[in-house]
């Protein structure tokens, strides 16, 4: 047997979980959360081999095509031996939101069923997991020239005088952003300006949608290594994506003339700090330096996340 799934029954049989192979058996879906860097595509791999199963992506990075060394996307090899899902789906220059993820999940999720396969959703967008299992609220539709005035007056005036801005009309919204977090002070500027009510008003008066797990069973399985096991296997992660050409992959993106550094693609950890590189802006030490402390910044907020899942059973490699 392998020896990942080995040690991953030898876990779950001192938290008196069935062993993996019976899983299918026990739950309609497993998801497999952690940190950047904590082997959950190593796993799905491994797991994948003992049933018929399918992998739905829960990385918002996954999603674009071309972005495919800086996310750590699976290989071409590994896609060809088990069905993948929500990979590929959209160019860097196009926007995904988190309803178009539970949309497009719930469909594969049925494709699943349909072919008996037992869906594995994997992936550490925590906007996404926590939708999974919450559901969302429903908002209002946008509007693209408020947004484009909203886009206007922050090339002009920074995005951190936005933020100021939303505090004063929705501080419970605005205390939870960053001041530079331009796609969400742009979203919540934007129900403000449209609807006279500001967004947290909105997310709590609306009635959540139904998670889609439903009624059926799920196992939540978390891989949380220690601190500073993670910390070695993100540096190591970053210089095996630079060694493999990561530049140049972000070269290409940046010979685009639609691609822009302010695109939620291009904000994508890694992605921006090469961008800002190619840009001359920072030494090739310097990238590497701040695209690791961006990556274990992202991986205290998972971790963040996920301590407020007590559902999750955590395991280690």
């Amino acid at each position: 047997m392998n020896e990942l799934i080995s040690t991953l029954n030898a876990q779950l049989s001192t938290l008196g979980i069935a062993p993996a192979a019976d899983w299918p058996a026990q739950y309609n879906a497993v998801l497999i959360t952690g940190p950047t860097a904590s082997g959950k595509s190593a796993l799905s791999m491994a797991l994948s081999q003992l049933w018929r199963a399918s992998i739905i992506s829960v990385d918002s990075a996954l999603v674009y095509r071309g972005m495919d060394i800086g996310s750590a996307k699976p290989s071409a090899t590994e896609q060809a031996a088990v069905p993948h899902h929500l990979i590929d789906i959209i160019d860097p220059a196009q926007s995904y939101s988190v309803a178009q993820f539970l949309q497009d999940t719930q469909a594969a999720i049925s494709d699943c069923k349909a072919a008996q396969r037992l869906p594995l959703l994997v992936g550490g967008t925590m906007m996404y997991v926590n939708a999974l299992y919450k559901g969302l609220s429903p908002l209002p539709t946008g509007d693209a020239a408020v947004r484009r005035e909203l886009e206007a007056r922050a090339a002009q005036l920074g995005w951190p005088a936005l933020h100021a801005e939303l505090m004063r009309v929705d501080a419970a919204t605005a205390l939870r952003l960053a001041p530079n977090d331009a796609q969400r002070i742009e979203r919540a500027l934007e129900v403000y300006q449209t609807t006279g009510k500001p967004l947290s008003q909105w997310v709590a008066q609306s009635v959540p949608s139904a998670p889609l797990a439903g009624k059926g069973r799920w196992l939540h399985l978390s891989i949380e290594p220690e601190k500073m096991v993670l910390w070695r296997r993100i540096e190591q992660r970053f210089d095996t994506m630079l060694a493999a050409g990561f530049l140049d992959e972000v070269r290409t993106l940046k010979a685009r003339a639609d691609l822009h550094a302010d695109l939620p693609s291009i904000r994508c950890v890694g992605y921006r700090q090469a961008w800002s590189h190619l840009e001359g802006e920072t030494t090739l030490p310097a990238l590497r330096e701040l695209s690791v402390i961006a990556t274990r910044q992202l991986a205290k907020r998972q971790m963040t996340w996920l301590r407020a899942m007590p559902q999750r059973v955590v395991v280690s490699f």
